[in-house]
């Protein structure tokens, strides 16, 4: 099989910078300037700004969305071996996160149709060790903030967000960010607040945490030399953060750009669902942001999964998978004591889930291009 159709990446980094070049180049020639590469303006600025976008008092950048995990947890009060509830369906840096806090990561299932954490199921498993559950906000879509709370007021529990892929988004006049004490965010250079390069940041609406937060990514120290806390060195690059911050004053255009693309998506998919293609449901409308637009490849489908990237791929549509292989089923982390099939949802969307083409800049006929794929690669007769 040959390529149909003109190559179509998987994201497309160079929209952004081309589109900010001189305001870019401009904020960081200023922090050249002014020499201050580490704790300097420009952070301050950008911590501020991106918690009033995220609805809360306070950022706190940090190295990467890892850290803002761990950090995020014990300036939280989270204490070695408190459990942390935390679906099993999420990247790993999630589960790390938690064991750099030293607690205790309890995995729960999530529902297929959402492919978030399965709120019934993370009750399930309250223990009186249970200090914390950690929503993740997967591929752009906010958990539901009534659930999160309702749970967390019957057991006296933290929540603590992963928005490391939910910048902005919004769900019951929520903000990711603003439901829980605290949360992380990751501004690895694909999100959707991508740096030019490693980056994150813990917000929080709570002083408390939000200093503690302050100390434990700088050594410990909450002045030169004086070591209060066992630390560590995790700290947001200026440059970085001046990027970020002239980025930060587009997204919410960008984040319509994706919501856009994702109706055309979801109206040209929708005849493809007898034919085992399914869309993960959208049920916060305009408020998901679509770091990622999400397929399963269901058994009604001719083809599996991989069968359809492959083909894809030879039609010259690149794809991902988010994530093929669950946390707890990796190698390095089986002392965490589960096996397969303790979470079957987790491991049948494992199989079927497929990452389309999705990024600020995709146009109309790419998204016909991909969709057109997907039905050659059915068999399918164009419409």
């Amino acid at each position: 099989m040959t390529n149909s159709i003109a190559p179509i990446p998987f994201v497309d980094l160079s929209f952004q910078y081309q589109e900010l070049t001189d305001e870019i180049e401009k904020a960081i020639h200023a922090v050249i300037g002014r020499g201050d590469f580490i704790l300097g303006r420009a952070l301050q600025e950008f911590e501020a700004d991106c918690a009033t976008a995220c609805g809360a008092k306070y950022g706190v950048g940090v190295a990467c969305g890892t850290d803002a995990i761990a950090i995020g947890l014990q300036a939280c009060g989270v204490k070695p071996g408190d459990e942390v509830l935390v679906p099993a369906n999420t990247f790993i840096a999630t589960i790390i996160g938690i064991l750099q806090a030293r607690a205790k990561p309890v995995l729960v299932d999530c529902e297929l149709s959402t492919a978030l954490i399965d709120i019934a199921a993370a009750e399930r498993a309250v223990t009186a060790k249970t200090k914390a559950i950690l929503p993740v906000h997967l591929y752009g879509q906010i958990v539901t903030p009534s659930q999160l709370l309702d749970l967390a007021l019957s057991h006296n529990l933290i929540v603590f967000e992963d928005a490391a892929q939910a910048h902005l988004a919004t769900c019951e006049n929520y903000r990711a960010g603003s439901i829980g004490r605290a949360a992380a965010f990751s501004f690895y250079p694909s999100k959707n607040l991508g740096a030019f390069g490693s980056g994150g940041m813990v917000v929080t609406s709570d002083e408390t945490v939000a200093k503690q937060a302050r100390i434990l990514r700088n050594y410990g120290a909450p002045e030169k030399y004086v070591h209060t806390e066992q630390g560590t060195n995790s700290r947001l690059d200026t440059i970085q953060a001046a990027v970020l911050n002239v980025k930060l004053r587009h997204l919410p255009g960008w984040n319509r750009d994706r919501n856009l693309a994702a109706e055309q998506y979801d109206v040209q998919l929708m005849v493809l669902k007898e034919h085992g293609i399914i869309p993960i449901y959208n049920y916060s409308e305009g408020g998901h942001v679509y770091h990622l637009y999400v397929i399963r490849v269901t058994e009604e489908c001719s083809l599996t999964r991989d069968q359809l990237q492959a083909k894809l791929n030879e039609l010259g549509v690149q794809t991902g998978i988010h994530y093929p292989i669950p946390c707890h089923l990796q190698p390095g982390y089986t002392d965490l004591g589960y096996k397969a099939g303790d979470f079957p949802k987790t491991e049948t969307l494992s199989q079927q889930i497929l990452s389309l083409p999705m990024y600020p800049g995709i146009t109309s006929d790419q998204i016909n291009q991909v969709v057109a794929a997907i039905r050659t690669a059915l068999g399918l007769k164009k419409d």
